[in-house]
């Protein structure tokens, strides 16, 4: 039984196995320039974040339909529930699917599908979460904000993603204000390839309440400490930064000195298919590689409820958190 976590980083597209590529290309007849899953998974190698975007992009041309994301989103969830997750807050890219052609209601109807349903047939609740393209237009977020209004009671809160250098937060305050008003949650990546500053003007300008990766805040001592002081969680994906080039081995990877700096940690997966491991794989890493023992494993199982967005739910808040104080360690979590 593995130690019960939630994930609160974890990009529906980036779940997509060479395998169920393969199967969704046949099924819409989307030619892949690739003979077979061997030869496409060696394609999974990358020098930074844009080359893997390049291949991320590239490969979502075979998710067309309903059926195509309820698949998606159902493979990853069966993963998820054999890894211990019992909650997962999911991210999804609209634009890069309108910008094919397929429409809001598709992605969003087809994910429900399996999010609806995630609790009865996985064991795992689930809240979906919308990200704008940091590389497309201010106004494009704008658009794409207006095209979900429909799917508002489905969706929980905006995130930011994409190639982050040369895309400061402060491009995208107009939307982030307007979500606000909404009364959607308000989460965004910063500090994994941008500098610390784009992590503060995240905060002061978006008004997030959770830093997506967040890695380079240990660049500032302010920031660290302000993060501490303010309780704002960061959701770190280790196997992620080794495979971009964040961090050049996972043995130097901060993660325990930002946990002794106080700092809510938690780890999460990122795009899985495309980095190596799932959640409980980038437990498994960091533990090995930075010998962390039980109760940092605790600790971190521990974040992960804490900073998830359960508030309406503070119920199974609890109740996953006493799973995590009950767990009891099989020599390896």
């Amino acid at each position: 039984m593995p130690l019960p976590k939630a994930e609160l980083h974890l990009h529906i597209e980036g779940t997509l196995e060479p395998e169920l590529a393969f199967a969704l290309a046949a099924r819409n007849g989307v030619p892949l320039p690739y003979a077979h899953t061997d030869e496409l998974r060696k394609a999974y190698q990358f020098d930074d974040l844009q080359s893997f975007l390049n291949l991320y992009y590239e490969l979502m041309a075979v998710l067309r339909t309903e059926q195509d994301f309820e698949d998606l989103a159902n493979a990853y969830l069966a993963r998820a529930a054999a890894q211990g997750v019992r909650h997962a807050e999911i991210f999804f890219d609209p634009q890069a699917h309108l910008a094919r052609g397929v429409a809001m209601g598709t992605v969003v109807e087809g994910l429900w599908r399996a999010l609806g349903r995630s609790t009865e047939n996985h064991g795992v609740s689930t809240q979906l979460i919308m990200c704008f393209l940091r590389d497309e237009s201010a106004e494009s977020a704008l658009e794409t904000l207006e095209a979900a209004k429909p799917y508002l009671d489905r969706i929980i809160g905006i995130g930011l993603d994409s190639a982050e250098v040369g895309h400061p937060p402060v491009k995208f305050r107009e939307v982030y204000e307007a979500a606000a008003v909404l009364g959607l949650r308000r989460v965004a990546h910063a500090g994994e390839e941008g500098p610390p500053e784009y992590i503060t003007e995240a905060l002061d300008v978006l008004g997030v309440e959770r830093i997506d990766h967040g890695l380079r805040c240990m660049e500032d001592e302010a920031l660290v400490e302000r993060l501490v002081r303010e309780r704002v969680p960061l959701t770190l994906c280790p196997l992620s930064n080794v495979r971009l080039r964040a961090v050049d081995v996972l043995a130097e990877h901060p993660l325990p000195a930002m946990l002794d700096a106080g700092l809510l940690c938690t780890v999460n997966s990122d795009d899985p298919a495309y980095f190596g491991g799932y959640v409980a794989d980038n437990f498994h890493a960091v533990r090995d590689a930075l010998g962390l023992d039980q109760e940092r494993m605790r600790e971190l199982a521990r974040n992960s409820f804490v900073a998830s967005f359960l508030e309406h739910d503070e119920e199974r808040r609890a109740r996953y958190l006493a799973e995590v104080e009950a767990y009891d360690f099989p020599g390896r979590p």
